[in-house]
C-alpha cells in the first residue's frame, strides 16, 4: 500500500514536471500542432527578442526580485541576531502565524490602499500639516512598492523557516561559547552562526528568490505598468487571443526559467565565495562589532496591521474625500450587494483547498510512511522544483500538455495544479516530526499484538496530530493562495477569492476591492485560528486520560536505547 502511494506521489506531484518543461521547449521552437505550426524554427526568438522595453522588464524583474530578497534575508538575520532567546522574540514569534496567514493579494491590496498617492499615510502626512506631493509606491517605474512589499511579505517566512535550523545550531551554547572568548553578541553571530544558518537555509531563500522574480498577482497590483515586470509581460502574452502568438510567450517563458536558473546559480556562487571561498573575515578577531536590528520587526508588524484597518474602512466607506482621516460616509451596501458573489467564491475556494489539502496530506504520510520502512525518500531537489522554479513557466508547459488531452477537465486541471504546489509545502511541514518521532512506541504496540495499521492509528496519529493539523492549514492557506494555477488550467472557467481580488484590484471599485482583500486574507487566518487551536486540543489531550496513566510505561520505554 505505501509502495502505490509513493509511486502515485510520483506520478502526480513529480512527473509532470517533464511535460512542464518540455512543453516550454517545444512551443517556443514553433512548434504547436494543434495550432497550425508543424515547422520548428526561431521566428519566436525573434518576435521576443524585437518585444520594445523587453530589457527594462528584464531589469525590472532582475531588480524587484534580487533586491526583496536581500532585503528579507537582511531583516531576517538582523531580527535574529538581536532578539533570539529573548523575551520579545516569543512575542515576534507569536506574530508570525498572523501574518503568514495574511494572502499576498490580500496584503498587496492593503499595501497600495495604504501607500498610494491617496492612501492613509498621505491622509496622515496632510492631516498634521504636512505636504504629501506625489508620495506613492503604487505601481512607481522602479517597482519600490513592489520590492517593499515582498521583502515584508516574505520576512515572516523566512524567519518561520529560521526556528528549526537555530534550533539544532544550539544557539545558547555556541553564544556562551563565544562570550567565553571574548566575542560579543553580534561578533558570535556574524563570526560564528551566520556561515552555519546560511547553508541550511539554502532552500527557503531559493523558494523567495524564485517567487520575486515570477510573481505576477503582486506586480499586477504594486508593480508597474510601463513596462511591467518580466513575469507580467509573459502572463500578458500568454493571454493573447491569437494562438499562432502562443510561441512567443513560450520563450517569454522559458527565458524566465533561464532567468530564475541562473539567478539561483548566482546566489550558490555568491554563498560559496562569502563562506568558503573568501574566509579572512570569520578570523579576522574583531570581538566588538555592532549590528542593527532593534526596530527591524516593527515594519514586519505595523505594516499588517495597518493594512488590515485600511481595508475594513474602504469596505464601508461610502464617501470618503481626499485628505479627509476617516470617511465621511458610512455604509455596508458593498457588502449587501456582493453577499452572493463572495459565498460562492468563498466555497469554490473551500472546496478547492479541501481537496487538493486532502489529496497532498494523504500523499505525503504516505510517503514519510514509505521512507520511514525502506529508507527510500523522494529526494530533495525534486521536491523542491515546484517552489523554485518560475511559477509562470512551469505553468505554461503544463497546460500546453493538457490542451493534447480532448475533453474540458478544467476544475480536475486546477485540482491537480494545487496539488502540485501544496504538497512540497505540506511534506516539509511533516518531515520535522515525521524524523523526530521515536519508532519505539509503535514497536511496543507491535510486541502488544496491534497491527502496524492498529499502530499507526492508535499511537502514532495521535502523537502527530498537533503536526498534521497545522500542516493543513499552511496546506491550505497554500491552495487558496493560487493565482497562476487556477486561471492557467481552469481557463477562466473556476473563479476563486483570489482571482476576484487580483481582477477587482486592477481599478474597479476600491470598495469592493477592499472585500474582496478581507475575505482573502480571512479565511486563511481562520483556517490557522482553527489549526492552532486544534493542535493545543490534542496537545492537552496527549497529557490527560489515557496516555497519562502509561506515564511510567512511557518513561521506561523513552530511557531505553533507539533502535531504528
Amino acid at each position: 500500500m505505501l509502495y502505490l502511494m509513493f509511486i502515485a506521489t510520483l506520478l502526480i506531484c513529480c512527473l509532470p514536471l517533464l511535460p512542464g518543461l518540455l512543453g516550454i521547449l517545444l512551443p517556443a521552437l514553433s512548434w504547436l500542432p494543434f495550432a497550425g505550426l508543424t515547422h520548428p524554427g526561431p521566428q519566436a526568438f525573434y518576435q521576443a527578442l524585437a518585444w520594445p522595453g523587453l530589457s527594462a522588464s528584464v531589469l525590472l524583474t532582475l531588480s524587484t526580485g534580487v533586491v526583496s530578497t536581500v532585503l528579507a534575508l537582511a531583516f531576517t538575520f538582523l531580527i535574529l541576531q538581536r532578539y533570539w532567546g529573548s523575551h520579545r522574540w516569543q512575542q515576534i514569534e507569536s506574530w508570525l502565524s498572523p501574518m503568514l496567514a495574511i494572502p499576498h493579494v490580500a496584503f498587496a491590496i492593503g499595501f497600495a490602499f495604504t501607500f498610494s498617492s491617496t492612501g492613509i499615510i498621505a491622509r496622515l502626512i496632510a492631516t498634521f500639516g504636512g505636504d504629501p506631493g506625489q508620495l506613492s509606491l503604487l505601481q512607481d517605474p522602479y517597482g519600490i512598492g513592489l520590492t517593499l512589499a515582498l521583502a515584508i511579505k516574505e520576512t515572516p517566512f523566512l524567519l518561520l523557516m529560521s526556528i528549526s535550523v537555530l534550533q539544532q545550531l544550539n544557539v545558547g551554547r555556541l553564544l556562551a561559547a563565544g562570550n567565553g572568548l571574548g566575542y560579543n553578541r553580534a561578533s558570535t553571530w556574524l563570526n560564528v552562526i551566520l556561515p552555519q544558518w546560511l547553508p541550511r537555509m539554502r532552500l527557503p531563500i531559493y523558494a523567495v528568490l524564485a517567487y520575486g522574480i515570477s510573481v505576477v498577482d503582486m506586480a499586477m497590483i504594486l508593480g508597474p505598468t510601463r513596462p511591467p515586470t518580466f513575469a507580467v509581460l509573459v502572463w500578458q502574452w500568454f493571454n493573447e487571443p491569437d494562438v499562432a502568438l502562443l510561441p512567443r510567450a513560450a520563450v517569454g517563458a522559458f527565458m524566465l526559467l533561464m532567468l530564475g536558473l541562473c539567478l539561483l546559480a548566482v546566489f550558490r556562487a555568491l554563498e560559496w565565495l562569502i563562506l568558503r571561498g573568501f574566509q579572512g573575515w570569520q578570523y579576522a578577531g574583531h570581538r566588538k562589532q555592532r549590528l542593527p536590528g532593534r526596530y527591524f520587526h516593527w515594519p514586519l508588524i505595523a505594516v499588517p496591521l495597518l493594512v488590515t484597518p485600511v481595508l475594513m474602512l474602504w469596505s464601508v466607506a461610502l464617501r470618503w474625500r481626499f485628505p479627509d482621516l476617516l470617511p465621511s460616509r458610512f455604509s455596508v451596501q458593498f457588502w449587501q450587494q456582493e453577499t452572493a458573489v463572495f459565498t460562492e467564491l468563498a466555497s469554490t475556494s473551500l472546496m478547492l483547498a479541501g481537496i487538493s489539502t486532502a489529496i497532498a496530506l494523504c500523499l505525503a504520510i504516505g510517503c514519510l510512511e514509505y521512507r520511514d520502512k525502506t529508507g527510500t525518500g523522494i529526494p530533495g531537489w525534486l521536491l523542491a522544483m515546484p517552489m523554485v522554479l518560475p511559477q509562470v513557466s512551469l505553468l505554461f508547459g503544463i497546460q500546453i500538455t493538457t490542451y493534447m488531452i480532448p475533453g474540458q477537465h478544467h476544475l480536475l486541471w486546477v485540482i491537480w495544479s494545487h496539488v502540485l504546489f501544496v504538497f512540497p509545502y505540506l511534506y516539509l511541514a511533516l518531515d520535522g516530526p515525521w524524523r523526530s518521532f521515536d519508532r519505539r512506541y509503535t514497536q511496543t504496540a507491535n510486541s502488544l499484538g496491534l497491527s502496524e495499521l492498529q499502530a499507526w492509528w492508535r499511537v502514532k496519529r495521535p502523537m502527530l496530530m498537533p503536526a498534521i493539523c497545522l500542516a493543513l492549514a499552511v496546506g491550505a492557506s497554500v491552495s487558496l493562495a493560487q493565482y497562476l494555477p487556477t486561471l492557467s488550467l481552469g481557463a477562466g472557467r473556476v473563479s476563486t477569492l483570489t482571482t476576484e481580488a487580483v481582477a477587482l484590484a486592477s481599478g474597479q471599485d476600491r470598495r469592493v476591492s477592499a472585500i474582496y482583500g478581507l475575505l482573502q486574507g480571512l479565511v486563511p487566518f481562520i483556517l490557522f485560528a482553527l489549526a492552532t487551536f486544534a493542535s493545543r486540543y490534542y496537545q492537552s489531550k496527549m497529557t490527560s486520560g489515557n496516555y497519562t496513566r502509561n506515564a511510567k510505561a512511557n518513561v521506561l520505554v523513552s530511557q531505553k536505547p533507539h533502535y531504528k
